[in-house]
Formats: C-alpha cells, sequence, structure tokens
C-alpha cells in the first residue's frame, strides 16, 4: 500500500459560491479583497476534511491580471494575505505543509496566449522569490503548453524550494496537453531544471488517466487532482483573452470522483486531490477511500 500526499480542492469556485458575489476578472483575487478571512475557512475546511497541503490562494495574482483593472500596486500586498490565510488555517490544524500556487500567464485554457520564455521566466521568478520564506514548495499549475512550463519551472527556482509541475491536458486526449503538444514533450523540459513532482490538474477526471501513464514514466513522484467543469476542450476560443465558457457538471458525486482518484493510485499515483468544483466533501470522501483501500495519508 501507498503513502499518499493529499492535496486540497479547489479554492476559486469556492469562495466565488460562498461569497455570493458575481465573479469578475479578478476571480478570486477579487472575492479575497472583499471578503478577508474566507479564504483561510476555505483551507480550514479542506485540512478538517483530511487534506494534508494548504494551496495557496495565489494562482491568479498576475500582473497581466491586475494591470488590467488598476489594482497592480496591491501585487504583493494580495500575496501576503493570501499566505497568512494559510498559515492561519494550517497553525489551527497543526499539520500539514503550504503549496505556493502559480497560475499560467496569458489566461487559464488559453495555450495560444503563452508569452516568451523569458518574459515568463522573470515574471515567475518574481513570484517564487516574493513566496519563498512562506511555502514549503512551489507549485506551477494548469500549465496548457511547453513553453509555458518552461517559464514557469526555471522562473520558480528563485525560491529555492521544492518545485511541483502541473499541466493541464486536453479533455478527450490526456496524452496532449492544452496546446496539442504530447505530454511526453515534459520529460525534456524537466531534465532542464529540478522538478520534485510532475501532476496533471485542471482537466476532466476521464482524461487523466491516459497523462499519469507518461508521467508514470518520468521518474519523479507523480498524481493528479482533476476539474468538476464540463469538457472545456472542445469550447472555441473566445474573441477577447478570456478562457473559454465553462460550466460545472453535475454528475461527479464526491463517491465518483473518489473512485477516478483510486484508479490513478492504482497507476502509481502518489499525489491526489481535486481542483476547480472538487470540494471539501470530496476531499473527505476521497480520504476516507484511500484509508479504507489500505494507504497511508502524509
Amino acid at each position: 500500500m501507498a503513502l499518499i500526499t493529499l492535496l486540497d480542492g479547489g479554492m476559486g469556485q469556492e469562495l466565488v459560491a460562498r461569497s455570493g458575489d458575481e465573479p469578475t476578472p479578478l476571480w478570486a483575487t477579487r472575492v479575497m479583497i472583499d471578503h478577508p478571512g474566507l479564504v483561510k475557512a476555505i483551507h480550514a475546511d479542506y485540512f478538517a476534511a483530511g487534506a494534508t497541503v494548504a494551496t495557496t490562494n495565489t494562482y491568479n495574482i498576475l500582473h497581466d491580471r491586475l494591470i488590467g483593472v488598476g489594482l497592480d500596486h496591491y501585487y504583493h500586498a494580495l500575496h501576503l494575505r493570501a499566505l497568512m490565510e494559510a498559515h492561519e488555517a494550517r497553525a489551527e490544524a497543526g499539520r500539514g505543509i503550504i503549496a505556493g500556487s502559480m497560475g499560467p500567464l496569458g489566461e487559464s485554457y488559453r495555450p495560444d496566449l503563452t508569452p516568451p520564455v523569458a518574459v515568463s521566466t522573470a515574471l515567475y521568478a518574481e513570484k517564487a522569490a516574493l513566496m519563498a520564506p512562506h511555502v514549503d514548495v512551489i507549485l506551477c499549475e494548469t500549465m496548457s503548453s511547453l513553453d509555458l512550463c518552461r517559464g514557469a519551472l526555471a522562473g520558480a527556482q528563485a525560491a529555492g524550494r521544492p518545485v511541483w509541475l502541473s499541466v493541464s491536458v486536453d479533455d478527450r486526449d490526456g496524452s496532449r496537453l492544452r496546446s496539442g503538444e504530447p505530454v511526453a514533450g515534459l520529460a525534456g523540459v524537466i531534465a532542464e531544471h529540478p522538478t520534485a513532482a510532475v501532476l496533471a490538474n485542471c482537466s476532466m477526471p476521464e482524461a487523466m488517466e491516459a497523462a499519469l501513464a507518461v508521467l508514470a514514466g518520468m521518474g519523479r513522484p507523480f498524481g493528479a487532482y482533476a476539474n468538476g467543469f464540463s469538457e472545456i476542450s472542445s469550447l472555441p476560443l473566445p474573441e477577447t483573452d478570456d478562457a473559454p465558457d465553462y460550466c460545472a457538471r453535475h454528475d461527479l458525486t464526491p463517491e465518483k470522483y473518489a473512485a477516478f482518484a483510486l484508479r490513478w493510485v492504482d497507476m502509481g499515483a502518489t499525489i491526489v486531490g481535486g481542483c476547480c468544483e472538487v470540494g471539501p466533501a470530496h476531499i473527505r470522501h476521497l480520504g476516507a477511500a484511500l484509508r479504507a483501500a489500505g494507504h497511508g495519508i502524509a
């Protein structure tokens, strides 16, 4: 039986749902400004559900998001607020590690907006260095192209912390990134910079087995944390630089999600959890299912 790192679930969709506010271009970041303490409460709920990782609400704190709404001067303050709320929740739980989240530049699910590697490296290095004193690992997540992975991994080294790289894959063909590039191409990317774990996230759970079949051969701990959205890959790109429209599915019960994750563990995954629309109830049920199957949770 395996020792499993149990990630938390989605943060952004939980914030929007609990705040009752209409989503804005700043998404989870705007909610954090308007409802201080809500991030901590969600972290606390995930710890109570059995998660061993708190993923900071820093995914969307990026200059390219903040500049557009005139809030770039809050860049450092927003990071510190998110980090503080994760630390407070961990202190009250008395356990767990903190993963500093770095989301995709441009927009989620928009690999066509990937900036040049030199540009993304500098931006991610600034972010990683800011979070470094306050996190246990840097989590580069929802990366949807090989060049975005290159920039994120290069920049993340500035933290001097272990780096986990997580990619978003095509919902119909999990062996490919959302850019259409093969997941197998990550082997060359992670050879360029220290990478402590490789994962797939924010794609449909049905796509994850194909992704993990590739990640399993990369000589690193690997895992997955899927979303609860309906298929995104086939949606048309909007005329703006926004993400494609997406909606939550209604069939992904905690029981069904746990069944997917147990199959990932059977494939050798040792890091599992959830992403958007996968909440505390899913993580609680997943933790119980892992223990019932004889696995340990670290």
